[in-house]
């Protein structure tokens, strides 16, 4: 049976997925990797890529929600790094948290990440590797190394599953995949 919509085949760590193309704005698409309940995939991609981040000897593993958060699971498993995530939305337990505002490709609206109080006291002085599922503009990156800069952090390194669009951008990226950004 054949699909009802067209997808891009990618194969991420040994694991094939068809990644369903949605267009995000007139004439300009992308494939969508969902990796939310995907065992298998997160699984691969935090060994394929254990080892790297493991080499660069992170204090910390650092994503923002809620799409990566599976792989600094995974991740954090695998190298016994602990990671921490940048929320969405500001609770009152977070204290006296920092917050920076970004700009993703799939959500085309603003939002605003929030490292808590606690995380913040547990990462100051530390070595930060920074997370992320897709990496496509490069604004969720922006707003996770402002906040990790401005909680005296060092951003030593920056890993995904996959980057998209303009790969020359991306070459200080940890990636397991490119991803094309199709132009109709």
């Amino acid at each position: 049976m054949s699909q009802p919509y067209e997808t891009h085949r990618v194969n991420i760590a040994g694991v094939q997925r068809d990644l369903r193309l949605f267009q995000i704005k007139p004439g300009v698409r992308i494939a969508i990797l969902n990796i939310l309940g995907d065992t298998e995939l997160v699984v691969a991609a935090a060994k394929a890529l254990a080892e790297t981040v493991k080499s660069r000897q992170p204090d910390y593993l650092v994503t923002a929600e809620a799409k990566a958060i599976p792989l600094a699971h995974a991740l954090s498993v695998e190298t016994g790094i602990p990671y921490m995530v940048l929320r969405k939305t500001y609770k009152p337990y977070m204290g006296d948290a920092l917050k920076s505002e970004t700009l993703s490709i799939t959500t085309n609206a603003p939002q605003t990440l929030y490292l808590d109080e606690k995380d913040r006291t547990a990462i100051a002085g530390k070595r930060v590797m920074l997370l992320d599922d897709v990496i496509s503009t490069g604004s969720t990156l922006q707003g996770m190394r402002l906040i990790v800069r401005n909680a005296n952090a060092e951003v030593i390194g920056e890993a995904a599953i996959c980057t998209e669009g303009d790969r020359a951008q991306w070459t200080g990226v940890i990636a397991l995949e490119h991803l094309p950004v199709w132009v109709d």
